[in-house]
Order: structure tokens, then C-alpha cells, then sequence
């Protein structure tokens, strides 16, 4: 993406983030807690932090954290949510848009939450995702899946964040939704065979679909659907 790009999905998520106090619920995502709740703290890559409570539980549970977003303002709420906690000097903070930015090293754990776009395909910043994870390392998608989207609107600014802005219910104050296009949506099976992972460079842990209750901006409740592959690399990435 050029330059101008980048700054016109800065601005836009500037905007978003500007236009209400507060946009996280204060709970990582759930599927992140279900599934890293049980792997050997390293380091680990959260790409679309937004404004930072995946970050933060990761590096409560000992994880030494590389947060990426491009909103500086939601990277600005997340730092001062941080600093409150004695785990927030474990967390370094990068603006970037996974649009045009690649890690250049590799990291134990690389969580991708709702990166979905209405903008860009959703494959590119998973390819990214995939690519960070170092030899033994674990890959973490989370995506709404297209059979399980929530009643109340279609993808909004709250609900999934393009050019490297990802949440869900469990990181947004309001809950949230996902877009109704099936090109923008994948399940875990789809996400494994568009991204290549197989063996024997992968061994498959998780590829499932997982039910949860979330509230709408409203109040109401409903039971989505979560995508969910979880994946061990094995070998190192082909050239």
C-alpha cells in the first residue's frame, strides 16, 4: 500500500477511536484465553491490538509482547491502560498497517483476532500472521464465522477493523458483528487451506467452529459463531 493509503486507514481509525471514550470492554478475547491459557510464555506478536486487552492478559501470563495497530490513538488508549499494570513494560507498542508492513523476525505465539476488512482481502494480513511464527511456534486465528453472524448490524467500525485493526465482543465495550459478504469471512478450514497450513510444515491443533453469547450495542443478546484455527509450526517457512 503507498504512503497515502496508509494514512487514509490511520485517519479513518483515528476518527473511529476518537468518537467515543472508549471502544474495548477490558476482556481479551476469549478463544485467545481458551487457547493460549495453556502454552509456555515467550514472546508473541498481537497484530490489530486495537487498544491493547489481548496484549495486556498475554503479558500477565509472563508473555513478552509485540502489539501492532494502525491507530496511533488506539495505541495511545493502550499504553495508558498498561501503564497501570505491573505486566505493561513487557508490551512494545508499533504503528503499522498490515497492509504494507511485515515483522522481520519470527515469535513464539502470533495472534490474529478479527482481522477482517472490508477493504483488502483477509488472506494478506494472514499471511503475515503465519509467516511470524518461528519454528515450534503457535498460530492463533479468530475470525467471525459466516454461519454464525450477530443479528444486530452488519461490520462496523466497533465490529472488525481493517488494515491491521482486529476485534471482537470480547475486546469492545458494545459487542459487535461482522460483515454479511462471504468473501470477508472464512472458517477455520478455509483459513488452513488458503494459507497453507498443512503438513508437514504445520500440524493442525484446532479448526473448529465455537459458539459464544454477545451483547449488542443495544443491550440484546445472541450466540455467534467464532472461527478458530490453532496451528504448531514444524518446519520452517518454504522459500
Amino acid at each position: 500500500m503507498d504512503h497515502e493509503g496508509h494514512d487514509g486507514a490511520a485517519r479513518h481509525w483515528d476518527e473511529m477511536y476518537r468518537s467515543r471514550p472508549r471502544v474495548w470492554s477490558g476482556r481479551p478475547n476469549p478463544q485467545l484465553v481458551a487457547e493460549a491459557s495453556g502454552l509456555q510464555p515467550g514472546t508473541a506478536l498481537d497484530l490489530g491490538c486495537g487498544e491493547g486487552a489481548d496484549a495486556l492478559w498475554l503479558a500477565e501470563q509472563g508473555w513478552t509482547v509485540t502489539a501492532v495497530d494502525v491507530s496511533a490513538v488506539a495505541l495511545e488508549r493502550a499504553e495508558q491502560h498498561a501503564a497501570g499494570s505491573a505486566a505493561g513494560s513487557r508490551i512494545t507498542w508499533l504503528q503499522r498497517d498490515l497492509d504494507a508492513w511485515a515483522p522481520e523476525e519470527q515469535f513464539d505465539l502470533v495472534s490474529a483476532q478479527f482481522l477482517h476488512s472490508t477493504e483488502a482481502p483477509w488472506q494478506r494480513p494472514h499471511r503475515v500472521a503465519a509467516a511470524a511464527v518461528r519454528p515450534g511456534g503457535t498460530l492463533l486465528i479468530v475470525g467471525h464465522h459466516p454461519d454464525g453472524l450477530p443479528p444486530w448490524r452488519s461490520m462496523s467500525d466497533q465490529d472488525s477493523h481493517s488494515h491491521g485493526t482486529g476485534h471482537a465482543d470480547g475486546g469492545h465495550a458494545s459487542g459487535g458483528g461482522a460483515h454479511r459478504s462471504p468473501e470477508m469471512l472464512f472458517t477455520a478450514e478455509q483459513a488452513a487451506a488458503e494459507l497453507g497450513i498443512a503438513p508437514p510444515e504445520w500440524r493442525v491443533v484446532v479448526a473448529a467452529s465455537r459458539e459464544r453469547e454477545a451483547t449488542g450495542p443495544d443491550g440484546q443478546t445472541a450466540v455467534l459463531a467464532d472461527a478458530v484455527l490453532r496451528a504448531t509450526r514444524l518446519q520452517p517457512q518454504r522459500a
